[in-house]
């Protein structure tokens, strides 16, 4: 089975700084040994660009996607319409991009949970995966 990262899980694992580092380390260390990981595209885009922002070190980033991610989702039609409905569904608890995220997540059949630090997710129903909160 296979568990989709939210941008802000990888942030915080790759951020010593981050005030989640320590639960994302512990999670995704105790997940990479039984699960694949797979990221939406548009959460591969987001840690880019904060590296490339100067935020993180892009060498560190690109490497943490090509060592451990084993799938880049993609933003297809289907998952557009999804994230559009979810968006629709959560409008004052979603953003496009996060919609766009936990559709591409929610799509995949192989997908078994989303990792996220953001509460939000975790009010979203009918998910066909589980959120689980990144917590301190």
């Amino acid at each position: 089975m296979a568990v989709v990262l939210d941008s802000a899980a990888v942030v915080a694992f790759l951020d010593r700084d981050d005030a989640l580092h320590g639960a994302a380390d512990t999670a995704i260390r105790k997940l990479i040994a039984e699960h694949r990981f797979y990221a939406s595209a548009v959460t591969f885009a987001e840690v880019l660009t904060g590296a490339r922002l100067g935020h993180h070190d892009e060498e560190l980033v690109r490497g943490f996607f090509d060592d451990l991610v084993a799938e880049i989702l993609p933003v297809e039609a289907a998952t557009a319409d999804r994230a559009s409905q979810l968006r629709a569904d959560q409008k004052a608890v979603l953003r496009m991009p996060d919609a766009l995220i936990l559709a591409a997540a929610d799509a995949h059949p192989d997908v078994e949970l989303f990792l996220t630090s953001d509460a939000d997710f975790k009010s979203v129903r009918g998910l066909n995966c589980r959120v689980r909160l990144l917590r301190r």
